[in-house]
């Protein structure tokens, strides 16, 4: 626990400055300033053509206090206590103990050293849940009790109860635990979050720095918060202060319904400095569930890989802006590459939802029931078109197959070196596979230099790139290349789509056309 210190000029400080005897009051009130209304008696007469004294509307919609709310929410909230045991890795254990003579004064010494050299160290840790079941089921981060080989939760009145793990996943940092309890357990009702409105007031309860239930409150800051901490990241950002220990707790709405779990704060000093993070009801209440049915989590999986959706490719799809998730790779044998979608397609709604972005698909498709056929409305070479897509269940640990090669029987035929876009481009060699160590299928024609000035350098393409694809048309030689790129420029356009292979990963591209 964190050591609590006063300020330099601190309550003893001030204490300790007020003469001998002196009693503390509160200072004298101050004459109102002359621009305040005076007190106007209740009886009185007002003055022919004095202003009416009316209360200002903003300050009586304004809130008279979190404490009825605040008396009802305490009891569905935990602290969580957790034990683990570290062992010294063997790389770290200290030093053999030195040969001594027998009998020397050192030899106790060395021995006590090397014993709590080796000794296990017990660890605790806390954090923060919240009841979401009479039966005793809690909710908390994956990270509270990661590792833990004994987990405590304590109750609002003190009452200490041993918890069991019911399941984690690490993805959307959450765990289920269970306890026992004797006494009725008050509980938590998850809200939806989808309806949480930027700069709606909220309120925060954990368990900070080991202090115990607090209470803070603040607004919505911001939604659909990206933070790089998984693939699913679609986190409430809130200025409600939540700090270390208040991981796991709940966000609640003025109604009293938990909208996040406290995840996480951006902070370059460790405590709160108004920016914290919460994993939205609407993404936590799927996951528990599982956790609490089937002990782990299913996902729904396409087999497919996507990329952003910028200007420059929603221009090439004659799309008004840029929305929605570009295709840029599909696996072999997976429900995509069944369904017939191909490299390029832009997924505009999945089984009626909406795909606001390239973040937003592997959200709903991973939340979608295994084996269900549903609707996808997707652009193609800027046309509309629906298809039907049976979502398969994601394999978490998949194992990589590695392709054997023999990418020098199917190099296509030498042509020769051209320049377009500001790209040097030649054909795919045996050599330049070696020299830039390109993916052994990749087929198309490798950038072997580029001007960082270009219309293709300042979209960072790099030499070593594989082009596979000109406005979504295959392309085997640099020929190939510049044919489609004078297509596209006397037909008026000003974008041309590559698709681009780096490092093996496929990625489109848009290039402006001079």
């Amino acid at each position: 626990m964190a050591k609590l210190s006063l300020p330099s000029l601190g309550l003893m400080s001030v204490i300790a400055a007020l003469p001998m005897g002196a009693v503390w009051a509160a200072p004298a009130a101050l004459p109102a300033p002359a621009t305040r209304a005076a007190a106007v008696p209740s009886n009185a007469t007002p003055r022919p053509g004095a202003p009416a004294v009316a209360v200002s509307p903003s300050v009586a919609a304004r809130p008279q206090g979190y404490a009825d709310l605040a008396e009802r929410l305490l009891p569905m909230v935990v602290n969580i206590s957790t034990s683990q045991t570290l062992r010294r890795p063997a790389a770290n254990a200290p030093p053999a103990q030195p040969n001594l003579p027998e009998g020397s004064p050192l030899d106790d010494f060395f021995k006590d050293f090397m014993d709590r050299g080796n000794r296990p160290r017990r660890v605790q840790s806390l954090g923060s849940g919240f009841i979401i079941d009479a039966a005793g089921y809690v909710v908390t981060n994956n990270h509270v009790i990661e590792g833990a080989d004994e987990i405590t939760v304590i109750l609002e009145d003190d009452t200490s109860l041993p918890a069991t793990l019911v399941g984690t996943d690490a993805k959307t940092d959450l765990a289920l635990l269970k306890v026992n309890s004797k006494q009725p357990l008050a509980v938590a009702k998850f809200g939806d979050s989808d309806k949480a409105r930027v700069g709606e007031l909220v309120m925060a309860i954990g368990d900070p720095f080991g202090l115990g239930g607090t209470v803070t409150t603040g607004i919505v800051s911001a939604r659909n918060r990206d933070i790089n901490s998984g693939p699913y990241d679609d986190f409430i950002q809130t200025d409600a202060p939540i700090n270390r220990g208040n991981s796991g707790g709940p966000l609640f709405n003025m109604d009293g319904e938990v909208i996040g779990v406290n995840s996480a704060i951006y902070s370059p000093t460790g405590g709160s400095v108004g920016i914290g993070f919460a994993i939205p009801a609407n993404a936590a209440r799927n996951v528990v569930e599982q956790l609490k049915n089937k002990g782990r989590i299913e996902r729904g999986w396409l087999g497919v890989r996507i990329q952003a959706v910028s200007q420059e490719i929603a221009e090439t799809m004659g799309m008004e802006r840029p929305r929605g998730a570009l295709i840029a790779g599909i696996t072999d044998g997976g429900p995509a590459a069944k369904a017939g979608m191909v490299s390029g397609d832009v997924v505009l709604t999945f089984d009626g939802k909406p795909v606001a972005d390239s973040r937003a698909l592997p959200r709903i498709v991973a939340d979608s029931p295994i084996g269900k056929t549903v609707s996808m409305e997707v652009v193609r070479k800027g046309a509309r078109r629906t298809i039907p897509i049976t979502v398969q269940k994601l394999i978490e640990e998949e194992e990589k197959k590695v392709a054997s090669a023999t990418p020098d029987a199917k190099a296509p035929p030498a042509s020769p070196v051209v320049s377009n876009l500001g790209m040097t481009l030649a054909p795919i060699s045996p050599d330049s596979r070696r020299r830039f160590r390109l993916d052994p299928k990749v087929v198309g024609v490798v950038v072997t230099d580029i001007d960082a000035d270009s219309p293709a350098g300042q979209k960072n393409i790099k030499a070593g790139d594989v082009i596979t694809e000109v406005a979504q048309v295959k392309v085997a030689s640099p020929g190939d290349v510049s044919a489609r790129i004078d297509v596209e420029r006397k037909a008026g356009r000003k974008v041309v789509l590559l698709q681009v292979s780096r490092g093996g990963e496929l990625t489109f591209i848009g290039v402006r056309i001079p």
